[in-house]
C-alpha cells in the first residue's frame, strides 16, 4: 500500500443549476469531467471508488466501483459513511479516506500529500480539511475510517447536516491551505454552464 488511503469521488447532487444530471459527466476537453478528477485522484492514493446513486451503468466507462449512500439524501456525508464503510471492509484495511468533488478537475495533484503532512504534525485520529484563498472546502478531506460510527450516529441524529459540522462536533479540524496557480483557485467547481465555459477556457490555456 503507498498510504493506507482510499479515495472517494463524491458524485451525489441534483445539479439543477446546470439543467439537471450529473455535472461531472459534462466534457472538459473532448473528456468528461470526471475523467480528470480520477486523473488527478489516482496516483495520490492506493485505491479509488465511485459514490453515486441511481444507476451505476452511466458511470461505466470510468471503471470505478460505484458504492451508493446507504440512505438517500443525506448529502456529501451520506458519501464519507458510505465510503468509511467500503475502506473499513476491503482487505487491505484502509485507516483513512480522502474524499473529493466530482466536479472539481483541478484540484492540486499534491492534496493527499499536504493533508497527510498535517495529520503527522497533529495527530493521525484527527481530520484534515482543504482550503484556497481563506476558504475551507470541507469536501475536499482526509478522514479517519475510525469514525465511521460517530458519522453514523450523527446522520441518525442530525440527517444531512454539513460536512463542516459534523467535522467540529467530532475532532476539531486540521486546516491546511494550498495556493492559488496563477490563474484559478485548484478547487473551483463546475456548477453552471458558464462555470462549464470557464473550466474549458482554463484548460485551454494549460494547454499552450
Amino acid at each position: 500500500m503507498r498510504n493506507g488511503v482510499a479515495g472517494i469521488v463524491l458524485a451525489g447532487g441534483h445539479a439543477t443549476r446546470m439543467g439537471g444530471g450529473d455535472k461531472c459527466l459534462h466534457l472538459l476537453d473532448d473528456r468528461p469531467i470526471l475523467a480528470h478528477v480520477i486523473e488527478r485522484l489516482r496516483p495520490q492514493v492506493d485505491d479509488v471508488v465511485l459514490n453515486a446513486n441511481g444507476d451505476p451503468a452511466r458511470f461505466s466507462t470510468s471503471g470505478l466501483e460505484v458504492v451508493a449512500d446507504p440512505t438517500l439524501d443525506l448529502g456529501p456525508l451520506g458519501g464519507m459513511l458510505v465510503g468509511m464503510i467500503w475502506a473499513s471492509a476491503h482487505p487491505s484495511c484502509y485507516t483513512h479516506i480522502l474524499t473529493v468533488a466530482a466536479d472539481t478537475p483541478f484540484f492540486p495533484d499534491s492534496l493527499a500529500e499536504g493533508l497527510l503532512a498535517a495529520l503527522a504534525d497533529g495527530g493521525r485520529d484527527r481530520v484534515a480539511l482543504a482550503a484556497s484563498g481563506g476558504q475551507v472546502h470541507p469536501t475536499f478531506g482526509l478522514w479517519p475510517v475510525a469514525l465511521k460510527d460517530d458519522l453514523q450516529a450523527f446522520l441518525a441524529s442530525n440527517g444531512a447536516a454539513s460536512v463542516r459540522r459534523f467535522a467540529a462536533q467530532t475532532h476539531p479540524p486540521l486546516v491546511v491551505d494550498f495556493p492559488f496557480s496563477d490563474r484559478i483557485d485548484p478547487f473551483f467547481n463546475v456548477n453552471t454552464p458558464q462555470d462549464l465555459a470557464q473550466a474549458r477556457k482554463f484548460m485551454r490555456s494549460l494547454e499552450e
